[in-house]
């Protein structure tokens, strides 16, 4: 089931409101070339009759960072003081010029989860002597989903073994 915004149409085909289409959800009709509002919903607004969820969730990590080659020891070096910097990492794999990174993250949701993966490269980079790669693929699913797709036979592998090899 879509969710829609109060005011907002409820078809993505459905005509637009320049061309003469009825009005949706008490909202008026634009003229031609008129913007419209963009609004927008928080991060864990809840729609009505949805319960809040403030109950922390597990959620899958992958995160894809890559950049200029780099010595494969250094590379091996930085993952593992990531790994012992961020103890809930659970596999890294490596190469001179790409690394992926997979691990669980306990937050509130989707939005709190994929908002600590995107930092997790930068926070640690001195620390961790890390490569100056930028990040350049996330993926965040839920346990369930994560469960769902192994039991399906695919998505991706189970993390074993933990800890950082090369690809």
């Amino acid at each position: 089931m879509r969710r829609v915004r109060p005011g907002a149409a409820a078809s993505r085909g459905g005509a637009s409101p320049t061309l003469g289409s009825a009005r949706v959800g008490g909202a008026p009709s634009r003229a031609a070339g008129e913007e419209r509002a963009l609004t927008s919903v928080a991060a864990g607004d809840t729609f009505e009759g949805e319960e809040p969820a403030d109950q922390p969730r597990l959620w899958h990590v992958t995160l894809s960072v890559s950049g200029g080659e780099a010595p494969l020891k250094e590379v091996r070096r930085g993952l593992e003081q990531l790994a012992h910097d961020h103890p809930f990492l659970l596999t890294s794999r490596y190469a001179n010029d790409h690394a992926e990174i997979r691990y669980w993250e306990e937050a509130r949701d989707l939005h709190d989860a994929a908002a600590v993966a995107l930092r997790l490269w930068g926070e640690h980079r001195q620390t961790a002597k890390l490569p100056p790669w930028e990040i350049v693929g996330l993926e965040v699913i839920d346990r369930e989903t994560y469960h769902q797709r192994i039991a399906e036979g695919y998505g991706p592998l189970p993390a074993t073994p933990v800890g950082v090899h090369p690809f």
